[in-house]
């Protein structure tokens, strides 16, 4: 496993759509962690998810994960893969771990930037900043929720091969879907994997989630729990489907 763990992180490490995925993040996060430490006027209750929880790693290592085993099918290099490691639970496994590795990261890189340049613009503006002890807990759980979302976009993306219509339903649910449950019904909507259970994880409030009044999210630990179900349901379908599937 070890081998095929150190392999796919050197293909991460190596593949422009990571890196140029990567920037993209970066900027993104500290761009609306800028805006609103800058706009806004938060509270010392509300400045630590108001400010520090603009992570965006999330999203892009759900995207980058469906592209990772995806694009395998897609330029029909599966078979070399496979050839190089036969046992497809274990190369399926390996995947999904490097996957959660890289969200773990990239949400570590961008929380702490986040922290660093959220910190100087409160204090700045004599605003309230959060206790450190406080920050640190919350950067560990957006990277929880990075490492999560990587091993369930990796999970998704084995079952669909078609590369732009795993991507496109991902961010339809993500968006479209998961907001209007959320709204309509927030008993179930509570239990979607991108909103309502990464909030639980995260312990965001659920009155900045948005929604119905009713919403009540999970608890971080439950939230993590029903997230790792998620990924086992589907990687086991995922392992299932690698195995009976024609690789040309």
């Amino acid at each position: 496993m070890t081998p095929l763990l150190r392999a796919e992180l050197l293909k991460l490490r190596t593949t422009r759509t990571f890196l140029a995925l990567t920037g993209v993040a970066v900027g993104t996060s500290l761009l609306i962690c800028v805006l609103v430490a800058s706009l806004s006027k938060p509270t010392q209750e509300s400045v630590l998810t108001d400010v520090f929880t603009t992570d965006t790693s999330g999203l892009f290592i759900v995207v980058l994960a469906i592209v990772g085993i995806t694009g395998e099918w897609r330029h029909r290099t599966i078979t070399s893969s496979l050839l190089a490691a036969p046992d497809r639970l274990r190369f399926l496994a390996a995947k999904t771990l490097a996957f959660a590795a890289a969200g773990m990261l990239l949400s570590l890189t961008i929380s702490i930037s986040v922290a660093i340049v959220g910190m100087a613009i409160l204090s700045g503006r004599d605003l309230p900043t959060p206790d450190i002890g406080d920050l640190a807990v919350q950067i560990l759980r957006n990277a929880e929720v990075a490492a999560l979302l990587g091993a369930f976009g990796l999970a998704l993306g084995s079952l669909i091969r078609n590369q732009p219509v795993a991507i496109v339903g991902v961010l339809v649910f993500s968006f479209a879907i998961e907001p209007a449950l959320l709204a309509l019904v927030p008993d179930v909507g509570r239990f979607t994997p991108f909103t309502g259970l990464s909030a639980g994880v995260q312990a965001i409030p659920a009155s900045d989630v948005g929604g119905s009044d009713d919403l009540k999210l999970l608890s971080p630990g439950l939230a993590a729990l029903a997230l790792l179900g998620y990924i086992a349901v589907a990687f086991a379908a995922g392992v299932t489907l690698l195995r009976r599937r024609d690789l040309n």
